[in-house]
């Protein structure tokens, strides 16, 4: 395709897939897209695994890494343990956490503050030393993009991917937070609405690409990646009508058959409409759009403690939703009403389950199909 995304990504659909899953990686930069890993949780250690494994079943083809490295969240800038940070979390999050697992059966004798203090990496990972780690382990691989999710990428990132000749991108959700990465330096920006899965602004995706295209002009042509709710080739074409050079997709994935989703999770969004879904700053101090649930609506209930600044409220929610999700797996009644995930309004439009690959040609079709409607509209 002729896109200013396929020229620089050198792939040959100006389609990316975010997800936690290397298969989905490979099988979509193999079948023509870029696929992208998520990287934030990872240790190095992991991260490395990960990373030589996708360059063992690629074939060469471009993929890209995503990072988290926000530019403020609790304790930023300073070197902080686990422990020291577990310690930040007040015993109402503590007792509220509990207190909700209890109602739907299930045992919390296990979520100690040693259980909490190895829960999850994020704040460790959202800090210089340990993003510059990450970045140490992917630029060390032939990586094609490197993507920050929150805020604009810091300048040792910028550089890092500029003498490596690797593009940047960043998602926004606000035109002038996409205005101050351009003037960062920012190769590619990622314009992701409200309809978003995972952290998101509150502007519809119809509204912000537009709005973001028109103010980002004067300084250049910065590339646009479309971002929020998208699942279908035809929603594509039309964010590339309103200015976008091409699509940053993530749900989408999530219900592939190589997604690494729970399969009561998968079956919970293949069954979900696009009305199943809220956002909300309940699972990591920042909003974030994820599928409804028992979990999600008692914390937007009256009795709920307010949601703690990141990292700090991954910390008490990560390791509770990770023992949810075991146990829903498992058959347990109370953890399946319980147990949610990140995702995006586009969700009432993913009813089945096909390989990544498929959705990828599907993705192909359907935008050639809406291209040709387009043009069936204009006069002979």
């Amino acid at each position: 395709m002729k896109s200013t995304i396929c020229d620089m990504l050198g792939i040959e659909f100006p389609l990316v897939a975010f997800t936690h899953c290397r298969d989905v990686v490979v099988e979509v930069s193999k079948a023509g897209g870029m696929g992208v890993l998520g990287a934030a949780g990872l240790r190095p250690d992991q991260l490395e695994t990960e990373l030589a494994w996708i360059d063992d079943h690629i074939d060469g083809k471009p993929y890209g890494v995503d990072l988290i490295v926000p530019t403020s969240f609790a304790s930023k800038g300073e070197e902080v343990d686990q422990e020291a940070q577990v310690a930040q979390v007040p015993e109402a999050h503590k007792a509220f956490v509990h207190g909700l697992m209890a109602s739907h059966g299930i045992d919390t004798s296990d979520l100690t503050d040693d259980r909490l203090t190895s829960g999850t990496r994020l704040g460790d990972n959202m800090r210089d030393s340990g993003a510059n780690a990450l970045l140490d382990v992917a630029f060390a691989h032939p990586i094609g993009l490197i993507a920050n999710a929150l805020g604009t990428p810091p300048t040792y990132m910028l550089e890092r991917g500029k003498r490596a000749g690797v593009a940047v991108a960043a998602l926004v959700g606000a035109r002038e937070h996409a205005i101050k990465q351009v003037e960062a330096g920012v190769d590619i920006l990622v314009v992701a609405g409200g309809e978003a899965g995972g952290h998101c602004g509150e502007v519809s995706t119809l509204v912000l690409v537009p709005e973001v295209a028109e103010a980002i002009r004067p300084y250049g042509d910065t590339p646009i990646l479309a971002a929020g709710g998208i699942v279908t080739g035809r929603q594509m074409a039309a964010c590339m009508a309103m200015g976008a050079d091409g699509a940053w997709t993530g749900s989408v994935w999530l219900t592939t058959t190589e997604a690494e989703t729970s399969p009561v999770v998968k079956e919970k969004m293949l069954a979900a409409s696009s009305r199943q879904t809220i956002r909300s700053k309940a699972r990591t101090g920042k909003y974030s759009r994820q599928l409804r649930s028992a979990w999600t609506d008692a914390w937007e209930s009256e009795d709920a403690p307010a949601p703690l600044p990141m990292p700090l409220q991954s910390i008490v929610t990560e390791p509770a939703m990770a023992k949810i999700t075991k146990l829903a797996e498992g058959g347990h009644a109370g953890a399946r009403a319980l147990a949610s995930y990140f995702v995006g309004q586009g969700v009432g439009l993913m009813n089945d389950s096909v390989s990544a690959r498929t959705v990828v040609y599907e993705f192909m079709q359907d935008f050639l199909s809406a291209s040709e409607r387009l043009n069936a509209f204009m006069d002979d």
